[in-house]
């Protein structure tokens, strides 16, 4: 089993970004620093070497760290070769598809445009992590900035595609937002009920809904449920292509 433990830290408004590290040889990644001090600190804390920082995507909200980061502990920045310019103090450039090694795991990045043209996310193969950005929320998905509804399809169909168990890390807290939608088309979803219960309980307590599982989005998350005849047909989008029931409900959410 992977001994690399994850960090949520909670930045801004409603932004998550995570610290991956090795306890042992307390080497660590940042993903998506939104600001730095909460991060600092956390790194100061646990007296952690961190060497990289992993960008999903170039928005504010997501490299606001950056460069202060970079200054302070010497760290290398990775994202995507075909956003680099967009992506404050980036050093190290990588292209889709292309796996990079870290404490005994292998990083694969994945690309994946619809909220930005430039978006990618990262699949911890052995720990089973993947960090998604703003591709897939629990219980949602992003909204198309850069890109079309077709290119957020096939993205946030790659991420579906992940082994169940693999732990889904996204960028905010939506998911009480995104459950009143769900709720809204897919009522009758007994997994969906059930899980309803949990957020509300983790939210009463002050809690992260996040990490969440391919398997219980596959459940719940409505964006990844448009084979699904039940929603279709309260669409009114009866025998249908999935990627039309995406496109609509992304229309839909944008204006709920």
């Amino acid at each position: 089993m992977s001994q690399l433990k994850v960090n949520l830290i909670k930045c801004l408004s409603d932004n998550y970004s995570y610290i991956i590290f090795n306890p042992n040889s307390k080497k660590a990644i940042i993903v998506d620093p939104a600001e730095a001090k909460p991060l600092v600190d956390v790194v100061n804390k646990l007296n952690l070497n961190l060497e990289y920082i992993l960008i999903t995507h170039h928005h504010e909200d997501h490299v606001g760290g950056n460069i202060e980061l970079k200054n302070k502990f010497n760290c290398k920045i990775i994202g995507y070769a075909d956003d680099a310019n967009r992506i404050p103090g980036i050093d190290i450039t990588i292209k889709d598809k292309e796996i990079f090694n870290f404490e005994d795991d292998e990083i694969q990045l994945n690309f994946s445009p619809g909220h930005t043209s430039g978006h990618i996310f990262y699949y911890f193969k052995k720990s089973k992590l993947a960090f998604v950005g703003d591709v897939v929320f629990s219980l949602g998905c992003g909204r198309i900035f850069e890109g079309n509804s077709n290119d957020m399809y096939k993205s946030v169909m790659k991420i579906k595609s992940l082994p169940n168990e693999v732990k889904i890390f996204c960028g905010h807290e939506y998911t009480e937002s995104n459950l009143k939608f769900c709720l809204a088309y897919d009522e009758n979803n007994d997994h969906l009920k059930q899980r309803a219960t949990e957020v509300k309980d983790l939210r009463n307590k002050g809690l992260p809904t996040i990490p969440t599982t391919v398997l219980d989005e596959k459940n719940t998350n409505i964006f990844f449920r448009c084979n699904d005849k039940a929603i279709s047909q309260k669409l009114g989008l009866e025998g249908q292509p999935p990627e039309k029931v995406f496109k609509k409900l992304r229309e839909l959410k944008d204006n709920f």
